[in-house]
């Protein structure tokens, strides 16, 4: 017979099954290695590291990887040969005790193995962007506490004042080369091997000696993603198991990885290290797909690789689409390609572009905070019914809160903080769009005041503008700092560039506001010009059309339009808003200027 306190431990074990106790997790810190209770048999703690473990022992020979290397070989990998080299790095990092891995690589092989291999060893990922520069590397990976680093070889000097500064970090080094063993693999795959000798030697106990089906506490931290930081320095993001396993499982219903006559091939156009890839490194591998990894943006490689390699799907912003669409190579394809699109507002004309190439846009939205995208603008039937453009335009809505998730709100800006009234659902009061629920992050790192703002009132603030239409779908408007107030009308720089790039000579388009004596701001934009279009266009020929031949409302038409060689953009492809008012406040810089 039990004793009583054998019993109420069993009673407990049922009534609160996920209060495992945690050691030092949550915003300041945390971990996969959590000292867990008995789990109750109807519940497991989720994590999305098990997906490549699972689609291993599913379907051990289908084809994980598909990647042109460094060295220029063409790289073929199964699901066993991933898993294997993921184990391997698990062992590695777990010999050595490393807990806390830093990430500096473009979409490679190395980068997947490694966002499965640092959390089955009980890690933390800390993926880094290699487009920053030298001090803000060093800076994320000090602040991130990283003990061990996996860096491209390519991007290794970025690493010069973080290792003058931490001698004493472990960096592995990755060629991205189809050797895999020998003097000429690279300090990554000799890690990767000496793993799973140690493995061997341990007892070969595989995956069930790491974290993967058995993670100890969903809400611990999985990964430390950093914000873009554009004004400020980078923020960490802390995303846990259990956000990234719901926030995947989304995707995959979302964006249609699932295809119901074989499997997904995804080309990695979106970078891994942005929100680790929006989760997709773990949805691709739960519904067994390819993963085309790509080491750059090549506009060329990569309507190849749509015509030849079967592509089903890829991430882009709107920039990348845009450009991808006015390339050269661009044609019909035969089979359609599902585009998720995100990072900032498309616009009705890109939408239909890229239709009547076959690239069928799933338009999505979200922040680095949410996972990636947590809302998605659902393309119904009725709108078979509406003038072509109207049909585009509602497609290029942010739309409605992702399955996982909870409802998106649009809510009264100038409230007291903490005060949440939802805007009325009329598609005209601006508001600020908020969250809450499963897909929300958990804070940011070491940061507990600017977690509190992140969550003032009980939801997570986006920045961003948008009106709230009468079926509930969001539509953005502008962030908060761009929207342009002249003579009391309130311009979206959004909505203003969306209309200029209707004219069919011009590529892309940003908005910004400048001062005015009179109106207190007016519009300024910027401009690049389509290859072979327009080569005389001047900005005065756009601000007659603006006033005299669109749809550009009077008020709206900006006074001053520069035509530019390239707008200044982010990793993810959003236009730099700060680095053009510096042009409109300074000059624009003369390398950039058309004419």
């Amino acid at each position: 017979m039990s004793s009583a306190p054998s019993r109420l431990r069993t009673v407990l074990g049922h009534l609160l099954p996920t209060q495992n106790p945690t050691t030092n997790s949550g915003s300041n810190g945390g971990s996969s290695q959590s000292l867990p209770a008995p789990p109750a048999p109807h519940l497991s703690h989720l994590s999305p590291t098990f997906f490549l473990e699972r689609a291993a022992a599913i379907e051990p020979h289908a084809e994980a990887v598909y990647h042109v290397t460094a060295n220029g070989a063409t790289l073929r990998r199964s699901y066993q040969e991933v898993a294997d080299r993921a184990r391997g790095l698990a062992y590695y990092l777990r010999k050595k005790g490393y807990r806390r891995v830093g990430i500096l690589a473009p979409n490679t092989p190395a980068f997947l193995e490694s966002i499965y291999g640092v959390v089955a060893a009980g890690g933390v990922l800390v993926p880094v962007n290699y487009r920053l520069k030298e001090e803000d590397v060093r800076y994320i990976l000090e602040f991130a506490e990283v003990d061990c680093v996996i860096v491209d070889k390519e991007f290794e000097g970025l690493l010069g004042g973080f290792r003058r500064g931490r001698p004493e970090v472990k960096v592995l080094v990755d060629l991205d080369t189809d050797v895999t063993e020998g003097e000429l693999c690279g300090l990554f795959d000799e890690a990767v091997l000496e793993g799973l000798r140690f493995d061997r030697e341990t007892g070969g106990k595989g995956w069930t000696d790491l974290v993967s089906q058995t993670v100890a506490n969903e809400d611990d931290m999985i990964a430390i993603p950093f914000t873009s930081g554009t004004t400020s320095k980078p923020k960490g993001v802390v995303y846990t198991h259990r956000g990234a396993y719901l926030a995947s499982m989304a995707n995959i219903v979302e964006s249609g990885l699932n295809l119901p006559d074989g499997r997904c091939k995804y080309l990695w156009t979106l970078p891994m290290f942005h929100a680790v890839g929006w989760t997709f490194p773990w949805s691709v591998c739960a519904v067994r797909g390819t993963h085309v990894c790509l080491r750059k943006i090549d506009y060329a490689l990569i309507w190849r690789l749509l015509k030849e390699e079967g592509v089903t799907h890829f991430n882009a912003a709107p920039t990348v689409n845009t450009l991808l669409c006015a390339h050269k190579d661009a044609e019909v394809l035969p089979r359609q390609v599902r585009v998720t699109v995100a990072a900032s507002p498309p616009t009705a004309h890109l939408f239909e572009q890229m239709t009547s190439l076959n690239l069928l846009p799933v338009h999505v939205y979200g922040l680095t905070e949410t996972y990636g995208p947590i809302t998605r603008g659902y393309i119904l039937p009725e709108w078979d019914n509406l003038p072509k453009h109207e049909k585009f335009a509602n497609m290029a809505r942010q739309g409605h809160g992702f399955l996982t998730a909870l409802p998106a709100r649009v809510i009264k800006p100038d409230q007291p903080e903490g005060v949440i009234i939802d805007v009325a659902r009329d598609g005209k009061e601006m508001g600020e769009i908020v969250f809450s629920g499963n897909i929300c992050c958990k804070g940011y790192y070491k940061d507990a005041e600017a977690t509190r703002k992140l969550f003032a009132g009980g939801v997570l603030h986006s920045g961003d503008l948008a009106v709230l239409h009468p079926d509930g779908s969001i539509q953005i408007q502008d962030r908060a700092k761009d929207i342009i107030i002249s003579g009391g009308e309130n311009i979206s720089s959004v909505a203003l560039e969306s209309m200029l790039v209707e004219h069919p000579a011009i590529l892309e388009a940003g908005v910004v506001a400048v001062p005015d004596s009179h109106w207190g701001e007016r519009p300024k934009a910027y401009v690049t010009v389509k290859e072979g279009a327009g080569s005389t266009l001047r900005g005065q020929d756009v601000i007659d059309w603006a006033r005299n031949q669109s749809a550009i409302s009077k008020f709206m038409v900006p006074r001053e339009v520069e035509i530019v060689r390239e707008l200044p953009k982010t990793s993810t492809g959003k236009i730099k808003k700060n680095d053009l008012r510096e042009w409109a406040k300074k000059g624009t810089p003369r390398e950039v200027l058309v004419g």
